[in-house]
């Protein structure tokens, strides 16, 4: 008998013994490559949730390697006291490919939301005292004690009590549920075009057209919460470019360094200038890796058309989805925007990633029942054909 433990087990107990117990990890990843990753044990897998939409041009891209190398050779950090000569060019390529204004850049998503939120409150404080924010119900906005109370979920703010004040939740996809939140301390209202966390659950076109309109009816702000949509994820560069809309500012994090933590929050002209010196800060936000790493990003989405390749691959994903869900009652719809979709069933969906898992395909459990896929804006017509045929034997066999 051999009691020597596996190479996941020894990395497991490292983890029980030295970090904090706040995930439920189920595999020791070690190597990726494009959609592909490989466990401590040498075992492959086809990779569909891309480090939670964050590896958007796929695992150790030759663009983004080169580019993290070159600027890790030069200069990684000055802080912002100082210019550096990336963090405006990336500014630049993100304000050109959406509202022409400015933008601030963090580390994360939730510090991105922060920001978002700290913006509209000193926009606020300067048009008439406003500072209440309308989130959705069924929300995700992060985790610090600000994002998680904009979050409309109790599940992730029980036991953090007292809340900060400032936040009131409306019903998504109801106009006039948003309209009746709305009163004269209210600076903004924000959302998402897509619901991830809370379902993979699309707004429609009439909802945010009439959030736009109710928002320019009251004279504040239209914000978008585009952390886990943004950059290709839903065939556009960002998705409220699906809806005929445009925000007053939005956020970004996951795929915008395509691993490399980086945030930002991005503004019209007129309200970036809201924020100046002193208002807002952030050590590592915007250094010139990351920052280097971003244009990587966004020069790769360009150079191979992952856009168009976002919107193709996602569609053929959807169809064969819909095709299976046909044969097996059990999965109750199938809804999502590009490569952003969810599979619903009509049972917890955690065993049903414990099995796609199993067999190869990396998914994750989102809501109750609801499993998501994520893939890279990279992925092939002959990934998405072997996914929908680990999904097609997982559903055969119940």
């Amino acid at each position: 008998m051999n009691d020597t433990p596996s190479a996941t087990e020894s990395i497991a107990a490292l983890y029980k013994r030295y970090v904090m117990s706040t995930y439920a990890q189920s595999l020791a990843l070690v190597r990726g490559k494009g959609t592909r990753v490989w466990d401590a044990e040498g075992r492959e897998y086809l990779d569909f949730l891309a480090g939670i939409a964050v590896t958007a041009v796929g695992h150790c891209h030759p663009r983004l390697q080169k580019a993290i190398r070159k600027q890790a050779g030069t200069l990684i950090h000055a802080s912002n006291l100082y210019y550096n000569e990336v963090q405006p060019r990336l500014a630049q390529a993100l304000a050109e490919r959406s509202l022409g204004g400015a933008c601030f850049f963090g580390n994360s998503g939730a510090e991105a939301n922060e920001g978002l939120i700290k913006l509209a409150r000193l926009w606020g404080s300067q048009n008439g005292g406003r500072w209440r924010v309308v989130t959705m119900l069924n929300s995700f906005h992060g985790r610090t004690l600000a994002t998680l109370t904009a979050t409309g979920q109790t599940k992730v703010q029980k036991g953090f009590e007292p809340l900060p004040d400032g936040f009131d939740y409306a019903t998504f996809n109801d106009v006039e549920s948003v309209r009746a939140k709305i009163t004269d301390r209210t600076a903004a209202v924000l959302v998402e075009a897509v619901q991830g966390e809370g379902g993979v659950v699309p707004a429609t076109p009439e909802f945010l057209r009439g959030v736009r309109t109710l928002c320019n009816e009251k004279g504040i702000l239209m914000l978008m919460d585009e952390i886990q949509t943004g950059l290709g994820r839903t065939g556009r560069w960002f998705a409220w470019q699906n809806y005929g809309v445009e925000p007053d500012a939005f956020s970004l994090a996951k795929g915008l360094g395509g691993g490399y933590p980086i945030g930002a929050v991005v503004a019209a002209p007129g309200l970036a200038s809201t924020f100046q010196p002193g208002n807002h800060g952030s050590t590592f936000g915007g250094t010139p890796l990351a920052c280097a790493a971003a244009l990587a990003v966004i020069e790769t989405i360009d150079a191979e058309n992952l856009l168009e390749n976002a919107a193709a691959r996602g569609a053929q994903f959807k169809e064969g989805l819909e095709k299976i869900a046909k044969r097996h009652p059990f999965m109750t719809a199938v809804r999502g925007i590009g490569l952003m979709v969810g599979l619903v069933l009509d049972r917890p969906s955690k065993p049903f990633e414990a099995a796609l898992r199993e067999r190869g395909l990396l998914a994750i459990a989102t809501g109750e029942n609801v499993v998501r896929f994520l893939p890279p804006l990279t992925v092939t017509a002959g990934q998405v054909r072997k996914a929908l045929r680990i999904i097609r034997a997982t559903a055969a066999a119940g």
